[in-house]
């Protein structure tokens, strides 16, 4: 099997070349049956027929997954509920992840607040999955903690709380003439959160709907190899280029984290021993009057950029 590659096709084709049990995480985004504007697919299928078709591509994501391997369908609540009738069948459910990502008012009915993702395991159990924190939510002009945690702030981990299965600290993409030519493109951080949950150094991702190649980006940055499936050629082109320009790890010292402008916004809980000398730590946590917790100059200069 070829790794670090973007293959166009349809993925159900694609999926033929890719052996049982080869894959450690795979993640899909695909389209929502809204009438998207896609070059090279048409979104607005009959319910039935888009169903079955959903049917076939999830059912191939965990034929070829790991025993210890993840599955990951990013989609509206509407879908979620059927594909998840669809991986009851054939996998183990883990969490439904709520991402805060509100949307324009549709009517008269409860305004859309967040995108759902699945999220499944090829076992029940030794499957690969860490825990995440995030940095505390600060006031943004006193820096200090929002919440009051009744008098045990001391007690507080000094990066961060480990995550919930409901995030509300990764935004939604606002398209314009400024990005790709896709509509339907995924924040590059919400990726690599999901691929530090899910998979270690040098695993294999997986992704049936690569679109422009955030999830292949995401896979590069944090050391580890992807294979990308795309129906459109000018979709595949364009990541296929992004990713030939892509040198940058997203790494501190030896240890894997996602970056966002400047900020650590995810890591692995079982690294932060090895993680806390290269971060700034104001003491005693109840008083902190930084607005965030950040690394110093000398240090994004000379570690951001490393070779792990």
């Amino acid at each position: 099997m070829t790794y670090n590659k973007i293959f166009n096709g349809d993925c159900l084709d694609l999926f033929s070349n890719i052996p049982d049990n080869t894959i450690d995480m795979c993640f899909a985004d695909p389209p929502f049956n809204l009438n998207k504007k896609y070059n090279s697919y048409h979104d607005n299928m009959d319910v039935k027929q888009y169903l079955d078709w959903c049917s076939l591509w999830i059912n191939e994501m965990v034929r070829v997954t790991k025993p210890s391997g993840s599955i990951f369908l990013h989609n509206i609540p509407r879908w979620l509920t059927h594909y998840s009738q669809i991986l009851n069948e054939v996998a183990f459910f883990r969490h439904w992840i709520a991402w805060d990502a509100p949307t324009a008012p549709m009517g008269k009915s409860l305004q859309p607040g967040h995108y759902g993702v699945l999220f499944y395991t090829k076992k029940e159990k030794k499957s690969k999955i860490y825990e995440l924190r995030a940095p505390h939510k600060r006031d943004r002009k006193t820096g200090r903690l929002q919440k009051d945690y009744g008098g045990k702030k001391d007690l507080l981990h000094p990066f961060g709380p480990l995550l919930s299965d409901v995030w509300t600290d990764i935004h939604r993409i606002r398209h314009n003439s400024k990005r790709d030519p896709h509509p339907c493109q995924l924040p590059i951080h919400l990726l690599e959160r999901i691929i530090l949950l899910s998979t270690d150094e040098n695993d294999v991702v997986l992704d049936p709907f690569l679109g422009t190649g955030t999830t292949a980006l995401a896979a590069k940055r944090l050391g580890r190899k992807y294979v990308g499936f795309e129906l459109d050629e000018e979709y595949a082109v364009i990541a296929t280029q992004k990713l030939e320009a892509e040198n940058y790890q997203s790494c501190i010292g030896k240890y894997w984290v996602s970056v966002y402008r400047d900020e650590t916004v995810t890591i692995r809980d079982k690294d932060w021993l090895g993680l806390s000398s290269f971060f700034e730590i104001p003491k005693p946590i109840r008083n902190i009057e930084t607005i965030k917790i950040s690394l110093n100059e000398k240090f994004l200069h000379e570690t951001l950029n490393c070779n792990c």
